[in-house]
């Protein structure tokens, strides 16, 4: 299988429209226009019945001491774990494109609803779901894509793999709420085949080309 996109190419930057956070002069950090990226994946194997889209960022700082604080950074040395941006499901397997801002464009405060997608297709919730659980203005449970916002002061370029899945089920069984273990989880023993596309984003100027 191959995975690509109109908006970048592997091992390039995710271009600002596709992003949470933008880079602000004065405050380090402002929202961004978060537009999904376009995909599009080809040479699925024979007996394809269903595909899954995950996007996931594996440069997460594992502590949260020092992120986002003034004075400090975030050392490249710190251990990293994932933080899933995007989870899609049940992909009919005759579908092969994601078009550009299909299933986002813009932040919503809370969280987008879910898990309800688009064409009959099922959103996981991603990590922001966490990530602003204890903010009073953005808490909520957060389906569907949200892009790259990194931490400004983060020494590490982080990457956001986007990963296609073809699966020879045509639906995942998942109790609860659809996070992005419980899809991994619940896709093992099912994968024919997968294709990974990575783009590049950071919000610290010194890393930023």
């Amino acid at each position: 299988m191959k995975l690509s996109s109109n908006n970048f190419n592997n091992d390039e930057l995710i271009p600002v429209r596709h992003a949470f956070g933008r880079i602000d002069p004065q405050n380090h950090v402002a929202l961004s226009d978060n537009i999904n990226p376009q995909l599009h994946w080809q040479d699925a194997p024979a007996g394809t019945r269903s595909f899954v889209l995950i996007c996931h960022d594996p440069d997460v700082p594992s502590r949260g001491d020092d992120v986002n604080q003034e004075g400090k950074t975030v050392p490249a040395s710190l251990p990293r774990v994932d933080f899933f941006h995007w989870v899609l499901l049940d992909i009919p397997a005759d579908t092969h494109s994601i078009a550009e801002g299909s299933h986002a464009s813009g932040i919503t405060a809370g969280g987008k609803s879910g898990p309800a997608a688009p064409q009959g297709l099922r959103h996981g919730i991603n990590d922001y779901t966490a990530w602003f659980a204890a903010d009073e203005q953005m808490k909520g449970d957060y389906y569907g894509y949200d892009g790259p916002c990194p931490p400004w002061n983060d020494e590490l370029m982080h990457h956001y793999i986007f990963t296609v899945y073809a699966l020879d089920i045509p639906q995942l069984e998942i109790e609860g709420q659809i996070t992005g273990q419980k899809v991994r989880d619940a896709m093992a023993g099912h994968i024919l085949d997968q294709a990974s596309l990575t783009g590049l984003y950071s919000l610290n100027p010194d890393v930023t080309p």
